[in-house]
């Protein structure tokens, strides 16, 4: 006789890469479930969802730029030129 294993419960460590991929976007329905269930009874997991989607709304709000591969190649050789 096989026992069920419960499908909702995740470990810790289960419910942060959960969190980190509901960060951009890539959790499935199933994932997101699993996360509010642990959401609901675990400290840690509260403060680890909390903080995670803080810095996310940090980082939208302040529209970071990157450099495009040009430029950064372009500084690249004028650093290496210094040494």
């Amino acid at each position: 006789m096989s026992k069920k294993k419960n499908t909702l419960l995740v470990s810790c460590e289960q419910a942060k890469h959960i969190c980190d991929k509901m960060q951009y976007g890539e959790a499935t329905l199933l994932e997101r479930l699993k996360l509010r269930f642990r959401i609901m009874w675990c400290k840690a997991t509260k403060s680890y969802s909390k903080k995670n989607s803080d810095l996310t709304q940090l980082c939208k709000e302040a529209k970071i730029k990157t450099l495009d591969k040009e430029k950064k190649v372009e500084m690249k050789r004028k650093i290496d030129g210094f040494s």
